[in-house]
């Protein structure tokens, strides 16, 4: 008989596998505790249960973890890239970004990334939606995580690390919104759990849009944010081939939506690329966006994603010089929208937004199909 992995069952689910065993429904919120609390690894360690309940625990469930395979510490701003394989044998990657080192300057003074030590999280083993600036498309689309698998990462990165992770962003690799069940079970245990407040997690999109006003409608109180970089129908298709799928408008009505439900300010991403998205009419589209949806803005440089042999419009994307992005953003500020400019934090381990993506011990292809952009994608090799 196969066990049943208890990581990433929420108190509710824990409440109905212990009933379906026959036991006292207190059980329930002892196993919560143990679990993601105390963040016990095997059920020997749940000493305040009874060793016959142990004993029968170990016979019908488990505590699965992923296996750290590496790690890599930036030398230039202490940011640390997990690379761990889940019980399959498949591999992500999380990110542990230091205090400090999420912002350029003094930028983001009071907000948390700024002052707090965050973990990026992936969500999927490769990703579906082919964005031409990012690593994590070379390996197409794999499957999904778990909840376990996802919370597992919280759970690795802290003992790794000897130190209390404040800060959650699920922007690693794969799309949030299309694990969405997953995801939300992941941060509903996060959050009653772990000791972590929801306005302290951000979930990014790059526009899902059904799970958007999904998010609205359940009152989600986490951070939104959307991976925009361009506010023109034909090139955002370009660019983020979601955007045949989903429009910008479809994607702004679903945000004013949200917008009504939550009353919460959304965070927009917006990568610049040079001579592609970073001209003053660009700007002025920004500030007009931002009249409409209350949001905040988070201006990020473009990181080489050269190692996965990109092709096509991802071999023409050049980042924006330091100077023309000083000149973007003033003219954002001119407009008193709120703009953080983030730094390139890992980039020296490609680590840095953008570039995650797993690489397989021969280099094989490995023939996955996207349901949104098919491709056959190349995986990078592991040294």
């Amino acid at each position: 008989m196969k066990k049943t992995n208890l990581k990433g069952f929420t108190l509710n689910e824990l409440e109905g596998f212990i009933a379906s065993i026959g036991e006292k429904k207190f059980r329930a919120a002892q196993l919560f505790d143990w679990l993601y609390g105390k963040e016990a690894q095997s059920f020997d360690e749940m000493t305040t249960l009874s060793k016959p309940f142990r004993e029968r625990l170990n016979d019908i469930a488990v505590i699965e973890s992923s296996r750290l395979v590496t790690s890599q510490t930036s030398p230039d701003d202490g940011t640390v890239k997990f690379l761990f394989e889940l019980p399959d044998g498949k591999q992500i990657e999380s990110v542990l970004i230091p205090p400090r080192t999420a912002f350029l300057g003094a930028d983001a003074t009071g907000e948390e990334e700024q002052k707090r030590l965050t973990l990026c999280v992936s969500t999927q083993v490769g990703c579906a939606l082919d964005c031409k600036f990012c690593a994590t498309a070379s390996m197409g689309f794999l499957r999904n995580l778990t909840a376990g698998e996802i919370i597992d990462q919280v759970i690795q990165a802290k003992k790794i690390s000897g130190r209390k992770i404040t800060n959650i962003v699920y922007m690693g690799m794969g799309e949030p919104l299309m694990n969405y069940d997953h995801v939300m079970n992941s941060v509903e245990i996060i959050t009653t759990g772990m000791g972590i407040a929801g306005r302290r997690i951000t979930v990014s999109t790059a526009g899902w849009v059904p799970k958007i006003r999904q998010m609205a409608d359940e009152k989600r109180n986490v951070k939104l944010a959307i991976s925009l970089h361009m506010l023109d129908e034909r090139s955002r298709s370009e660019l983020m081939p979601i955007n045949a799928k989903y429009s910008l408008n479809e994607l702004m009505d679903s945000l004013r939506y949200y917008y009504s439900k939550m009353k919460q300010r959304i965070t927009f991403e917006y990568i610049l690329f040079e001579d592609w998205n970073d001209t003053d009419e660009d700007a002025r589209r920004l500030i007009r966006l931002s009249k409409s949806i209350p949001s905040k803005f988070n201006i990020i440089p473009f990181h080489s994603i050269a190692s996965t042999n990109p092709v096509g419009l991802a071999t023409k994307l050049r980042p924006t010089g330091k100077k023309r992005v000083e000149e973007f953003v003033e003219i954002l500020r001119k407009s008193n929208l709120t703009v953080f400019v983030r730094s390139s934090a890992g980039e020296d381990i490609d680590a840095a937004c953008g570039q995650l993506a797993v690489r397989t011990k021969r280099g094989r292809r490995i023939n996955a199909k996207s349901p949104i952009h098919p491709s056959q994608p190349v995986v990078r090799q592991i040294a």
